[in-house]
């Protein structure tokens, strides 16, 4: 079994997390949680802005506006999905004294939202919305 359905069931229950080694400096747990909350407000903020494609450039081609707003809004609820699944496998990893997990989502995320930029520059430049 994956360790992402292995900690899916985490995600609901976290009280089981705490039966996996020893309790960490608090300083880390909490700095594990601030990580957790920024990457929701990442989320919140693509999401937000997906909408606000959506609601405020009326005058782009529909077809256009819609692909811009889904990219958006379906890559915050990917960054929010994957915000838990990082806190669990990091809070699992310092309890257990083994090194964080690496992630390639920062730059899954980056390249996302990187393409959804360009694409907004070339459409609204180009005139064609």
């Amino acid at each position: 079994m994956s360790d992402f359905v292995r900690n899916l069931g985490l995600w609901l229950a976290p009280r089981r997390i705490h039966e996996e080694g020893e309790t960490p400096d608090y300083r880390f747990s909490l700095a594990n949680e601030r990580t957790f909350l920024a990457w929701i407000r990442t989320a919140l903020a693509l999401i937000a802005g997906g909408f606000a494609v959506d609601q405020f450039l009326p005058d782009l081609r529909w077809g256009i506006r819609v692909g811009l707003s889904l990219a958006l809004i379906g890559t915050g609820v990917l960054c929010a999905f994957r915000s838990v699944h990082h806190w669990v496998r990091c809070e699992l990893a310092m309890r257990r004294g083994e090194d964080l997990p690496l992630s390639r989502f920062p730059s899954v995320l980056a390249l996302a939202v990187g393409a959804v930029s360009v694409t907004m520059v070339v459409v609204v430049a180009s005139g064609r919305g």
